[in-house]
Order: structure tokens, then sequence, then C-alpha cells
């Protein structure tokens, strides 16, 4: 009788994309030889490497990039601020603007300024019999020569690095010394480019300077002007001087106050005239008229007192007011008279002091021309005096925070760190290596994959180490699943025949299932012809290649497989 026991439900396997932390950790405590071997041989490099290669020495200093020490300071560079643009032109910039700090640290790089360094470091190996050949300048700046700029400062942080320790301190201060010319070297250069420039520029406008006053000059001579003239009022200084020089009552200046003269006249003759014989007119040209003009005054007295007393028509009242009348009559004429005259005399004045709008005119280009031109050149003899003082006044190179110093230990080899990091790196390859090796056996020690590969269910776990919980779980499959059994057929996959645990199992289903006959062995066909097939097998003990051939060897023989058994702790778990 066949019985076809309904499969177990089996979890899916793992899918190929996804890791299995468990299956990974199962892995790697399999091949901890092999990860204990590279780990240990990486070490042992590691060490090698650590103790035999030669000791590095290290030197350093502190400079402070100054702003001071560039191109102009102190009064050069007051004069620079005053005029950015003939600064500029004449190089008096001043390093700090013209270039950055990290600018200022590329230079400090280049074999402009560490070329000579280099050079004593390969005369030094040269003398010492080392083969420089091979020695360039970039390898060795990139690869001994460290300059870094501290965060937010100025100052810089210059290292140094060689296997011959006693190198490392004339390397150093060779560099030090390398920079603080290189910061002279910088001033002088921009001073003498700003002296230089100031002289050619003075000695090309100097004469044109004196040829524009002379035009000036003989223009203003040949129309009766002075150099004011025709200028703006805004040219006069505090002083009543101008810029050119004049005085401030020159022929323009005369000119425009006979005009408003004239004007002020006009005016006060209009008011004379319109004033008639009932109002006296009020002008400072009473004052000719001083007589007639206290009669007015004490007719304005008597006239007043009779008022207060007699009654206006009043032959006394009447007889005042037409004295007083004839008074103001007398005296507007008078004005009237004066201020003609002066009017005369002023539009005459006017007339003399008036020159061509054109002659003004070309008289002010004239005379602005001379002044801007004068004015450029002394502000060039101010500038080229400032420059040839700073040019004289010896400055201070860049300030050393701290001395050239050679470190009393080597910076290299760390041998801890090399070691530690050979292990490390020993570790992470050796378990790439067993995971690579693991997975080149072909040997499946996963129950999911198993449980996938196996054409049945996984009917029970078998613990090979514990022979009561053996014959326990065989009891129970025995009167399970096997129950009934005339003809029971163990197929062993990846199992030797010689496999103490699998003969345990075929000595402990014989005693349980008495009178069924048990065949154990890899042939399908005698296996065909029982009532139960049951795979045993153990994790590691079957390749995948076997586990493909078993399910297609079992779909050919088509009979159903009743499950299968996992044994736990064989030799073949052990291997």
């Amino acid at each position: 009788m066949t019985s076809s026991p309904s499969p177990l439900a089996a979890p899916s396997p793992t899918s190929d994309d996804e890791i299995d932390l468990a299956q990974l950790a199962a892995a790697l405590r399999r091949r901890w030889p092999l990860i204990a071997k590279v780990a240990g041989g990486a070490l042992l490099v590691s060490a090698l490497y650590a103790f035999l290669s030669p000791k590095v020495w290290e030197g350093e200093f502190q400079i402070v990039l100054a702003s001071g020490g560039g191109g102009g300071g102190g009064l050069l560079a007051q004069l620079a601020a005053a005029n950015p643009m003939r600064a500029n032109l004449a190089g008096m910039g001043g390093s700090g603007s013209k270039d950055s700090l990290e600018t200022e640290v590329k230079v400090l790089e280049s074999p402009s300024v560490l070329m000579p360094v280099f050079e004593l470091v390969r005369s030094s190996k040269e003398r010492a019999g080392k083969d420089i050949s091979r020695l360039r300048f970039s390898d060795w700046r990139d690869g001994n020569v460290e300059i870094k700029l501290e965060k937010g400062t100025s100052v810089l942080n210059i290292t140094y690095t060689d296997t011959d320790q006693d190198l490392i301190l004339p390397v150093i201060q060779r560099i030090s010394k390398e920079y603080q010319d290189y910061s002279g070297r910088d001033r002088r250069r921009d001073i003498a480019q700003a002296v230089d420039y100031l002289k050619k520029s003075i000695a090309q406008l100097s004469p044109k300077a004196e040829a524009s006053m002379q035009r000036a000059q003989a223009f203003a001579l040949s129309n009766g002007l002075g150099l004011s003239d025709g200028m703006p009022a805004a040219g006069t200084d505090p002083g009543g001087q101008r810029a050119g020089g004049g005085l401030a009552g020159s022929v323009e200046a005369n000119r425009q106050l006979a005009q408003a003269k004239v004007l002020l006249l006009r005016q006060q003759l209009s008011d004379a005239r319109s004033a008639g014989n009932n109002v006296l007119f009020q002008a400072p040209q009473l004052e000719a008229n001083a007589e007639l003009y206290k009669q007015y005054q004490a007719s304005e007295v008597r006239l007043s007192d009779l008022r207060s007393r007699l009654r206006d028509n009043d032959e006394l009242v009447r007889n005042l007011q037409r004295q007083r009348q004839s008074l103001i009559a007398t005296l507007n004429r008078q004005t009237v008279g004066l201020l003609q005259g002066e009017l005369a005399t002023a539009e005459a004045a006017l007339q003399a002091s008036s020159r061509p709008k054109e002659v003004v005119l070309k008289h002010r280009e004239l005379v602005r021309q001379a002044l801007r031109d004068e004015k450029t050149l002394m502000e060039l003899e101010n500038q080229l005096q400032i420059a040839q003082l700073e040019q004289a006044k010896q400055t201070e190179p860049w300030e050393l925070i701290s001395t050239p110093t050679l470190l009393d230990r080597p910076v290299a080899p760390r041998k801890a760190r090399i070691m530690a990091l050979g292990l490390l790196a020993g570790l992470v390859a050796g378990s790439g290596a067993a995971l690579v090796v693991d997975r080149r056996s072909g040997r499946v020690y996963a129950d999911d994959e198993l449980q996938g590969l196996i054409p049945g269910p996984l009917l029970a776990r078998l613990d090979g180490s514990s022979s009561e919980t053996l014959q326990a779980d065989l009891a129970l499959l025995s009167q399970g699943v096997l129950a009934g059994s005339k003809q029971l057929a163990l197929i062993p996959l990846g199992l030797p025949p010689h496999e103490p645990k699998l003969q345990q199992l075929q000595a402990i289903l014989s005693q349980q299932l008495p009178g069924a006959e048990l065949h154990c062995g890899t042939d399908l066909l005698a296996a065909g012809r029982c009532d139960h097939q049951l795979v045993v097998t153990a994790p590691g003990a079957a390749t995948r290649p076997q586990l493909a051939q078993l399910r297609q060897q079992l779909e050919l023989q088509g009979r159903p497989l009743t499950g299968w058994l996992l044994l736990t702790a064989t030799s073949t778990n052990a291997a």
C-alpha cells in the first residue's frame, strides 16, 4: 500500500538578490581557518613593512603673512588710498588688495620661491650618494612640503618631512629665509616700480604744465584779464584768492559788481520818480542835501505839534503842510538827479569792464587747463617724495611666530596604526575570500535553500548529537507519516554510506517499524518500488548540482517523495 502524505508547507527560499546575514555569519564561521590565515598573513606583511620602513622626521615653523610687508605700507598706503587709479598704475596698490591670502599661499608654493630649497635638498642627497635622477620639484613639494593657512587668520603653517634627520633643520631654516626674502623683495619691487613711474610721469607732464600756464597768462595780458577772470566763484579760497592766484577784485569781478550797481540804481531811480511830492524817497543820496533834509525833519516835528493843538484846516497848519510838500518835492528832485549821475557813472564802469563772451570762455578754458596740469604735477611730485621716503625706509620682513624646530620623534612609520590597518585589511580580505570559497564549493547549508531545491516537504530536523532526541523524533515519525509502511527507502544525499548517524538512523527505524523492509541507497529504481521514499541529507552535505540531479531523477521516476530528513551534527557538518 502506498500512501501519499500531504506535503508540509515549506517557506519560500530566499531570493537571490537578498542578503541573509545569518547565512553570511555561518559561512564565515565555517571558513574561519581561511580568514585566520589571510588576516595573519596581512598582519605579518604590515608588521614587516612597519618595522623595515625608514623613519620619517618632521620639522615645522609658523610665519605671519603681514600686509605691511607688501608693496606699500604707512604713508605709501595712504597715498594709494587717496588716488587708487594712479596708485595701481604705479604699482602701489599694496599686496593686501592685489593678492588674496590664498593667492599668496600659491605663490609661496611655486618654484619661484621654493626652487632654491629644492636645489639644496638635491645637492645634499647627491653628496650622500643617493640617486636623484627621478627627483622632481613637483613630487618633492607635494610629498615633503606642506603649506597650510590657519583658518580665519594670516598665519601660515609650514612643515617639512624627510627620511634624513640631519637634513630637516637646514631645509626648514632655508624655507623661512626664502619666505622672508620674498616679502622684502615684493615690497622693493613694487616701490621701485612706483618711483620709476612717477619720475617718468613728472618728466612728461612738467613741460606740458608750463606751456599751458604760459598760454593762459599771455591770453589774459592781451585781453586785460587776470588768471581768475572767467572762472566760477567756487574757485576762490577763503582768503579771497582764486585757484589761479588772481585777486578777487579782478576785471571779471569788477564787471559783475558794476552790473549789480547799475541794476540797483535803476530800481532806486524808478522808485524815486514814482514817489512824487507827497512821500519822501528815503535813499543814501539824501546825505548830499543834509540842510534841506534837516528843514524837512523840523517841519515834520512842527506839523505834528500843531496838529495836536489845532485843527487841520487852521491857517498855520495849512501853511506848514504846503512848506512840507515843497521840501519833499525839492528833495525828491535832487535825489533823482543824484541817482541819474551815479547811474551814468556805473554804466560807464560796466562798459569799461565788459569783455566779449568768446574771450571770457576762451580764457576760462585756458586757465582751467593750466590749473589742472599744475595740480596734477604737484600731486605727482608729492607722491614721488613719499615713495622715495618709503624706498629709503627699512621695513621688517614677515614675522616668524615660531622658530624652525625639528620634532623629537619620527612621525612615520606609525607601527601600531600600520599593523592595525593591515589586520583590518586582512580580516576584510579573508572574509571576502571565505565567502567566495564557500560559494564556489557549491554546497548548500541553508535550510530554506534546501527546501526550495528538494521536491518534497521537510519532515523533521534530527539532532544527531543526542541519541534520545533522535529516537523520540523517529518514533513520532514512525507512528505518523510512516505508520503501516511495508517497504521504506532511505535515499542519502551527500552522505557517505559509512556515516555513523545515517547508520544509527537505519537502526532506529528498523526497531520502530518491525516487519518493514528497509532499503538505503541511491538506486531510485529500487526506491520506486517502496511504499515511502525519504531523502536524508545534512547541511553542507549536498551540492547544488546533486540536488538538481535528484529533482530530475525523481521527476523521471514519477513516484511521489514522502519528504526529507535533515540531520545535524554529522561528520559532514564538521568537515
